[in-house]
């Protein structure tokens, strides 16, 4: 039973148990009272009656004495026994009152008590909102439940469940980057599963500007090796061959995917309609397969309300140098790699950038985190992309933007590892240039 009518039955049955406590008495009265006149009567027959038996002990009354009295007692408590009985009908228009009382009672009692609720109460309260329509990301609760986990794995960081609900907080959040990192931390320390990697690829793909090439399709295709019926994979992987332009796997995913789920699924029209398209677009002689498909390329008609849909905050290009100053909520520039360390670079290393505070602890200000085979990277670090909201470039004095080639892929730093930082700079500073120019022993 849903709250709304077990609220208004347990109401009710409340509003019948007042109108008895206090029915039930009223009407019950003038009995009570006839009840207390004859018990009053019997104690003062049983009082006298004893009076007799002990004069009669006492010799006081002879035993033709005593037979009178009590003749004469048993007389006259017989009569104002009959004259009890007989007051009682007397008067047929006695009980009316409390009829009326009644009546009334039982009209008023429950109209006032819901007149008052609706008055004093809180009725929108038996309305569930649902949960897609509650702003999670404006909810200073939820942002400080999330800020309060990010703490605790800061002390316990070998918590992988711990780094793989970080991770889904900070993608409802909206903030992506922090949200790959966190799941990237969960990966590592947990058996792998095809959901723990679709929602890793899924982060990735927003920091990305929504695009599922490179490290996201390298997920989704581990997800799949892990669980090939896994619907959200499925969806995401289609998205991806669609990406690409490679029309053959996109139908083979989608229509797979259109396979797993259950018939009156909710997502079946409308990917029915990806199917329809992409179908038509080979037919057509190969036409862009990106185009089947309404809006990004990593909407999936299974993502979660707002998990797929806004673009990241890394996915906005870094401004070409020399322009003005930016705000003081970002530091933009560009990383490069030493030419005399290029010959260490290799395909699958992994490239994060942070912004640190030189002041204050390791806590990264911001991160980010591409494959090194995109260096030279242009690169702009904003507050969205920050793992607190109590640690933020824009709170900063000032800044040292870190750059470091993981072998390992590991957010950790680990021998062999090659990194480079910045001068400390202030908030808002652009054209800053990382050189990655050494290796960690």
């Amino acid at each position: 039973m849903t709250s709304s009518p077990l609220f208004w039955l347990l109401a009710f049955a409340l509003a019948l148990a007042t109108l008895a406590a206090l029915i039930v008495p009223l009407l019950r009265r003038r009995g009570a009272l006839a009840r207390e006149e004859e018990a009053a009567a019997v104690a003062v027959f049983r009082d006298h009656r004893r009076q007799v038996e002990a004069d009669f002990a006492a010799g006081t009354l002879t035993a033709a004495q005593r037979d009178a009295a009590l003749e004469d007692l048993v007389a006259r408590f017989g009569y104002e026994l009959t004259q009890a009985s007989a007051a009682a009908p007397a008067a047929p228009g006695s009980d009316r009152p409390q009829w009326v009382s009644a009546v009334i009672i039982a009209a008023v009692l429950p109209m006032a008590a819901g007149g008052l609720y609706f008055v004093l109460g809180n009725p929108a309260a038996l309305t569930r909102v649902p949960p897609a329509q509650e702003a999670l990301a404006d909810d200073p609760q939820v942002v400080a439940m999330v800020e309060d986990l990010a703490k605790k794995l800061q002390a316990n960081p070998e918590d992988g469940a711990g780094w793989a609900m970080l991770g889904r907080s900070y993608r409802v959040l909206g903030r992506f980057e922090a949200s790959a990192l966190a799941y990237g931390e969960a990966a590592k320390r947990l058996p792998p599963t095809a959901q723990l990697l679709t929602d890793w690829a899924e982060s990735v793909a927003q920091v990305q500007g929504r695009s599922l090439a490179g490290q996201s399709t390298e997920l989704l295709n581990r997800a799949l090796a892990l669980d090939p019926d896994y619907p959200k994979a499925l969806a995401l992987s289609g998205a991806a061959a669609m990406e690409r332009n490679d029309l053959a796997t996109a139908l083979v995913q989608w229509k797979r995917l259109r396979s797993v789920l259950p018939e009156g699924s909710p997502e079946l029209p409308r990917i029915d309609g990806v199917i329809a398209q992409l179908e038509g677009a080979a037919k057509g002689g190969g036409a862009n397969a990106a185009a089947a498909m309404p809006g990004s390329a990593a909407t999936s008609p299974l993502a979660p309300s707002g998990a797929a849909t806004a673009p990241g905050p890394a996915a906005k290009a870094a401004p070409a140098p020399g322009g003005p100053v930016a705000a003081t909520g970002s530091v933009e520039g560009r990383v490069e790699i030493d030419p005399k360390l290029g010959s260490k670079l290799v395909p699958g290393d992994t490239l994060f950038i942070f912004a640190r505070d030189p002041d204050g602890g390791r806590m990264p200000l911001a991160a980010m985190k591409v494959p090194a085979t995109e260096l030279p990277r242009d690169f702009a670090l904003t507050d969205a992309m920050a793992m607190s909201a109590n640690a933020t470039i824009s709170a900063a004095k000032r800044v040292v933007i870190e750059a470091r080639i993981s072998k390992s892929g590991q957010v950790v730093p680990q021998p062999g590892d090659l990194a480079g930082s910045s001068q400390p700079v202030a908030p808002g500073a652009r054209n800053v240039r990382v050189v990655i120019d050494r290796a960690i022993p």
